[in-house]
């Protein structure tokens, strides 16, 4: 959300000056709203999108869906080692009604057990202990979006590249745990998960991870990993992903041939 508002901030010519004193507001609170450290309000963002000359109706409701964030930053905001990335991912994540999400290397976090993920983040440089056990806590809480009572659970279509099964991580019993478990949940009814075989060869998406976040009522989003992870709002951007995502289900094993494959893996 914040590096949209800088943009269109940017592309209107404005500095933060500008913007605070129609606001009436400090340049130092538009500067936190554009890094993330605040949330924004919907009255707020209105505003802005008025000066920033914003009109466009589709862009407008995906702005206000990025910002719902700020509305359900509650359990995750609790854990404060993580990732500025990674909390705007979730927080949307939160809101999200539908998730598809191509993973190239590892388990989805929606997916993993705990043991896997303290594997996993174990291995990344400069990670604390304490960094890892916010990552662990918050992952398990995330998880809870598949089996919500108080409203429809999420809906979660994974595509895996085969590696993902194959590649040891935490030791022979930590990953027989995790196949297990990621056996499981694609045999649940708002869970789907299709491998992509290795003689399949070469196919569209081999750059990297990325989700695409559907939301009731609203455009949908595309979060895209790197070192940094971004989001993207735009139609454009989440057209291009959507036909990558289709193009690596059409090449993947049937759900059922996947189950299977993941079985096998595990044994």
């Amino acid at each position: 959300m914040g590096k949209q508002l800088r943009e269109l901030r940017e592309r209107a010519r404005l500095t933060t000056e500008d913007v605070g004193l129609q606001l009436d507001c400090s340049p130092s609170t538009i500067s936190r709203m554009e890094g993330g450290k605040v949330g924004v309000r919907r009255s707020t963002l209105e505003r802005l999108l008025q000066i920033y000359d914003v009109h466009d109706p589709e862009q407008i409701d995906t702005l206000v869906v990025l910002a719902r964030e700020g509305k359900t930053r509650g359990w995750f905001a609790r854990y404060g080692d993580l990732p500025a990335s990674y909390s705007r991912f979730i927080g949307l994540e939160s809101s999200a009604i539908e998730i598809r999400n191509y993973e190239a290397l590892v388990v989805p976090g929606m997916l993993q057990t705990e043991e896997y993920t303290r594997a996993l983040l174990a291995a990344s440089p400069g990670e604390s202990e304490d960094a890892v056990e916010a990552h662990v806590k918050a992952r398990r809480e995330r998880q809870v979006l598949l089996n919500r009572a108080d409203q429809p659970p999420l809906h979660f279509i994974a595509v895996l590249d085969e590696s993902v099964i194959r590649r040891l991580i935490g030791g022979p019993d930590v990953m027989r745990s995790q196949l297990k478990r990621l056996g499981e949940s694609a045999r649940s009814r708002n869970v789907t998960v299709q491998i992509l075989p290795f003689s399949g060869g070469a196919y569209a998406g081999m750059a990297g991870s990325f989700s695409i976040l559907k939301f009731d009522g609203a455009p949908s989003v595309v979060y895209a990993e790197a070192m940094t992870g971004d989001i993207y709002p735009a139609a454009d951007d989440v057209q291009r992903y959507h036909d990558v995502f289709e193009n690596l289900r059409a090449a993947a094993l049937s759900p059922l041939e996947s189950i299977k494959v993941i079985e096998e893996a595990a044994n």
